[in-house]
């Protein structure tokens, strides 16, 4: 390779740069950030607002704080998945890896820069909601604070949550490689799978059905242990690890083989 072309050559910090600006000069990443937010803050507020103390439910503080996770849930969701379904829906896939042959850099990069992005705006997030949630619950029965035993363990745990599910449904949208079906599959797998498997009268498959992405997001959300959840934070982390490195793994293996 000469002088005169190195300035042209593929390395990981290049790549990465791309996919970062990529992401960010989407006006969809925008609005899809921006919305998450809103909605999770004011879904905490309103919610807050209205609580009559009635304390019927046994709801965690952090928990219902955060109810707005579900929307979260989705949205981010959906964000991954247009970071790599999308571009072969538009055809750009080509160009990217024509640009990057040896692929799995683009995929590794795509999941990088959607978590640098994600972790960040989720947590400042429930560092504001909460505040603003507890701001109505004071006297009642859902009252804490940040300081509260678990309370900022539980608001980190969700922004680690959410993030591990945007960069699984990223990997979702590059295996499946269409937006409509990988949303389905990602609605299916977080969503309509747990509650279906939990109905199934089966001890081992309600054990199970505890670790699904859904179901270990809600129980890293909680700031003390509730009736039913996974058996503590550090499983639920670890189960949505795996879970996101298997379906990264598998992923990665379909892109190295199959044409784009």
């Amino acid at each position: 390779m000469t002088t005169a072309t190195l300035p042209y050559r593929v390395t990981p910090a290049r790549v990465l740069r791309s996919e970062w600006h990529k992401l960010w000069t989407l006006r969809s990443t925008w609005i899809n950030l921006a919305v998450t937010s809103l909605l999770t803050a004011a879904m905490g507020v309103g919610l807050g607002a209205a609580y009559d103390g009635s304390g019927e439910g046994g709801m965690d503080a952090v928990m219902f704080a955060l109810l707005g996770t579900q929307f979260a849930t989705i949205n981010l969701g959906v964000l991954g998945i247009l970071a790599t379904a999308g571009e072969y829906s538009t055809g750009q896939i080509r160009a990217t890896m024509t640009a990057v042959p040896r692929r799995l850099p683009v995929l590794w990069s795509k999941a990088a820069v959607l978590a640098a992005v994600i972790l960040p705006l989720t947590l400042a997030t429930n560092l504001l909601t909460f505040p603003l949630a507890q701001s109505f619950l004071n006297g009642t029965d859902l009252s804490a604070s940040l300081g509260d035993p678990g309370v900022l363990r539980a608001l980190a745990g969700n922004a680690a949550g959410l993030t591990l599910l945007a960069v699984l449904a990223l990997g979702i949208g590059a295996l499946l490689r269409s937006v409509p079906t990988a949303i389905g599959a990602f609605i299916g797998l977080v969503m309509i799978l747990p509650e279906v498997l939990a109905m199934l009268p089966y001890a081992f498959v309600d054990d199970a059905v505890r670790y699904f992405p859904g179901k270990a997001l809600e129980a890293l959300t909680t700031a003390q242990p509730q009736p039913g959840a996974a058996s503590s934070p550090g499983a639920s982390l670890l189960a949505m690890l795996l879970w996101t490195a298997t379906i990264l793994t598998v992923a990665a293996t379909v892109l190295r083989h199959k044409d784009v």
